[in-house]
């Protein structure tokens, strides 16, 4: 506590309020009608569809084509529907759409998907929104950069594609790339393939239908299954080529059937009453701290103020390598609750002081000792919380997510089901409780250290007036 010095909450202050300025407003630029965003801001929201609406889209089995590898009608499994549905939900979620619903109808082989419109999108155009759920079609790979070229592999060959930070300097790249998996049944092919290409330096093509997603040049020979599409890739690039990847990997090519627009059932109106709402609550919760709790509620209101604008960050997509997240009406439920447990960790720490304070510490002994004996009950009641959080994103979101994948044995006793609005829920809670550690812990703790130098807040008037900060001298 010796080392948070009078600055300390000034420079806290500061960086609060300008993290929370990029937040709500974002960076970007215009070159004429082109927007170029560099810090996504609040109005980059993608809401859900129970508060702006959105479109429904049934896909179905294309028809069987000569000289293709699409299955008949008859040949395609419930495991195949399975698949693909699977495969439509983390297209979903690269696409930073958690708030859908995917249903299979597996007796007409249907996969029905509704999902919310684009944020800021005003003439909604139910094809263009199908289309934005990515290309669903046949992934293959070919030799050279033609569409010609030999088929070296198909999506059925790929077992996963994940973009991540390039830090190998011997790669000659920067920024991004993508990591490609293959399974057993295309390595050999593809060992073949790479053998061949890597004495010219030759090019691998990766085709979705007749479109060109990538075409990397082959370095040297690749027979484990494993390899690297690297380049000077921007995370949004590489993130996007790899969701085309995965979301490519079909075991069948799938055609739209019908589309149509999905009513909001909350509006825009009820939606600003909502925000105007939550404002004033805000408001008042930060009056009340401060006129029960003073210079403790004072520094609580700052750091739950702190804390919003870090849920609304990873809502927005504000941090590059943490997707933008769809917040529902549920999900404004969940930075509801994670505020709650904002203000209860305060409060326990300024009761915690107060007690300090009554049994005759100085007011640097009181805030250390009260932080520290109320880290135990604010940090139990948060790691709950944690786990309500975990388990509602394991079973109501996409199921090849990480918390999908690690429940996946306890779920396995339940029948499949996908709410992306109950997804956002656990996601703001998490997210919140996490921000509740750094804001109301950490961040609380710096403020307060640092305030109690000035002499004139440690005033026997400004702390009895609350009962709380009774400074013994």
């Amino acid at each position: 506590m010796k080392k948070a010095k009078k600055p300390v909450f000034f420079v806290v202050l500061i960086c609060i309020l300008a993290f929370a300025y990029l937040t709500f407003f974002g960076i970007h630029t215009y070159y004429g009608d082109t927007k170029k965003v560099y810090i996504k801001g609040a109005d980059e929201i993608r809401w859900g569809i129970d508060i702006q609406g959105g479109v429904n889209a049934t896909f179905e089995p294309a028809a069987a084509e000569e000289g293709t590898d699409q299955p008949d009608f008859d040949d395609i499994t419930k495991d195949d529907m399975d698949a693909a549905k699977s495969i439509i939900e983390q297209r979903l979620v690269g696409l930073n759409i958690t708030d859908s619903e995917v249903y299979v109808d597996y007796t007409k082989k249907r996969i029905m998907v509704s999902f919310p419109w684009q944020a800021g999108e005003e003439d909604f155009d139910p094809e263009s929104a199908v289309a934005e759920l990515g290309e669903t079609a046949m992934l293959t790979f070919r030799k050279g950069a033609e569409k010609t070229g030999e088929q070296v592999l198909t999506g059925k060959d790929v077992k996963k594609a994940t973009a991540y930070a390039d830090t190998d300097k011997t790669s000659g790249a920067s920024g991004y790339a993508v990591s490609l998996e293959l399974n057993d049944s295309g390595k050999e092919a593809f060992g073949n393939a790479t053998t061949e290409l890597a004495a010219s330096r030759g090019q691998i093509s990766i085709w979705m239908d007749d479109t060109c997603i990538s075409a990397p040049s082959v370095n040297e020979p690749i027979t484990d299954g494993s390899c690297r599409i690297t380049g000077n890739f921007t995370w949004n690039e590489a993130s996007s080529l790899a969701n085309k990847i995965n979301a490519g990997a079909l075991p069948f090519k799938l055609a739209t059937t019908s589309t149509n627009i999905i009513s909001a059932s909350l509006g825009e109106g009820a939606l600003n009453a909502m925000l105007l709402a939550g404002i004033i609550a805000f408001c008042i919760i930060a009056i009340y701290m401060m006129i029960f709790y003073r210079l403790p509620g004072f520094v609580a209101s700052i750091a739950l103020f702190g804390q919003v604008v870090g849920t609304i960050a990873c809502i927005s997509g504000f941090f590059p390598n943490l997707p933008s997240f769809t917040l529902t009406i549920p999900g404004i439920a969940g930075i509801i609750l994670a505020i709650g447990m904002g203000v209860d960790a305060n409060v326990i720490t300024a009761e915690r002081i107060k007690e300090e304070l009554n049994h005759g510490k100085t007011l640097n002994g009181a805030i250390e000792l009260g932080y520290k004996r109320a880290w135990s009950a604010v940090f139990d009641g948060n790691i709950t919380v944690v786990f309500v959080a975990v388990i509602l994103m394991g079973a109501f979101g996409p199921t090849d997510s990480v918390f999908g994948t690690l429940l996946k044995p306890l779920f396995s006793f339940f029948g499949a089901s996908t709410a992306g609005t109950i997804y956002s829920l656990g996601y703001t809670l998490l997210v919140g409780i996490i921000l509740n550690f750094v804001f109301g812990i950490f961040c609380s703790r710096l403020m307060l250290a640092s305030l109690s130098k000035f002499k004139f807040l440690r005033n026997r008037k400004l702390s009895e007036t609350a009962n709380c900060m009774e400074v013994r001298r």
